[in-house]
């Protein structure tokens, strides 16, 4: 490409100035402060995704962008943690100019996919063959105005999620709620109630993969403060009932993984947690709460407004290419077809849960 440079590089390998770099570009363009694309993300993924790689650009000498990905087989590639991931794209410099296929050409890929893709990503939303509502709820006037908002909305609503913690107080005992829980012991809980519900709903187990439980770990443990694993726990009668671990900025929460010990489903504590763990992030500056692409109908009632997100993949003519098109496109296809059909999905759910069941006697 005329001007520009690419170099590419292990995510371990950006320098202290390339993060710096990466993080101006993102407030230059005016873009949220999502800790998924930020640079500890990648480096994050890195460590535990050897294929994992951030492309370097600069234009005519000057710094232009950062496009994480990872690389498999045939140079199929994929946007960094895709699969857990819930903001990807390349961080671009407002007027950088790029062809997505000379992108992956030098990049030595045949093939680039992803599944959110944020908006305004110019350079991939052509190559998009789905967009997806992203709820988020939007927290720059204070918890207080928010909650007179969803008073006002949905009054049955927050009635409910509040007498629900009465009555786990009650019956329970003493209500407590942590938004930063320094709590292994209520991690690991949070990942096998979640590890249950993906068997129990029919979902691919996240937490049974390997480099996903490690990713989670390593985030646990980080302390830069643009992308950060946070703990959000509440506990009654001194035991933890509900958990959510999600990545924050200073601005921006990203809802991730949250999880309710079933025993207690009868208080809804996930509502209950959901509701503290917003007017805790807006206490400490969160302005924006992003919760993910997934239809849930707890997020109709929390959200603000739908942003966008883009499902789809850059894909190279070639080998390589094709072996993408073989390999992903049926399954995509699939996921769409069953998605786009509730009853369908409820139905293949309770299936593959009796044939656990059956499998498991």
């Amino acid at each position: 490409m005329p001007g520009k440079r690419i170099l590419v590089l292990g995510p371990h390998e950006l320098s202290p100035d390339d993060r710096k770099m990466w993080r101006g570009i993102r407030e230059e363009a005016g873009a949220p402060a999502n800790p998924f694309l930020d640079p500890a993300f990648a480096t994050a993924v890195g460590r535990v995704r050897p294929g994992a790689r951030v492309a370097v650009l600069s234009e005519d000498g000057v710094p232009a962008g950062f496009f994480p990905f990872e690389k498999g087989p045939l140079g199929q590639g994929r946007a960094i943690g895709l699969g857990v991931s819930d903001s990807q794209g390349a961080v671009l410099r407002p007027g950088v100019g790029l062809d997505a296929r000379r992108l992956l050409r030098a990049c030595g890929l045949s093939s680039w996919e992803f599944d959110n893709l944020e908006a305004g990503q110019r350079v991939f939303v052509p190559h998009a063959d789905e967009e997806l509502a992203a709820p988020v709820v939007g927290l720059g006037d204070g918890f207080e105005r928010y909650r007179e908002r969803l008073r006002e909305r949905s009054p049955g609503f927050l009635r409910q999620i509040l007498a629900k913690e009465r009555k786990l107080a009650r019956q329970a005992g003493e209500v407590r709620f942590v938004y930063d829980a320094q709590d292994p012991q209520a991690l690991r809980a949070l990942m096998r109630w979640k590890s249950a519900q993906y068997r129990r709903t029919g979902r691919r187990d996240r937490f049974a993969q390997e480099w996903i439980t490690g990713l989670v770990e390593l985030l646990a443990q980080g302390e830069v403060p643009e992308c950060r694993g946070v703990l959000s726990v509440l506990y009654a009668g001194g035991r933890p009932v509900a958990a959510h671990f999600g990545l924050c900025s200073p601005t921006v929460l990203s809802w991730w993984f949250p999880a309710y010990d079933r025993a207690y489903g009868r208080y809804s504590p996930g509502l209950v947690l959901h509701l503290r763990m917003l007017e805790a992030a807006a206490a400490r500056g969160i302005e924006r709460v992003d919760l993910g692409s997934g239809p849930a109908r707890y997020k109709d009632s929390f959200k603000t407004r739908d942003d966008t997100v883009y499902e789809g993949a850059v894909v190279r003519p070639g080998p390589g290419g094709a072996a993408y098109l073989l390999g992903r496109e049926p399954a995509r296809a699939a996921r769409r077809f069953v998605r786009g059909r509730p009853r369908l999905a409820g139905a293949a759910a309770r299936t593959l849960t009796r044939l656990g069941r059956l499998r498991d006697r």
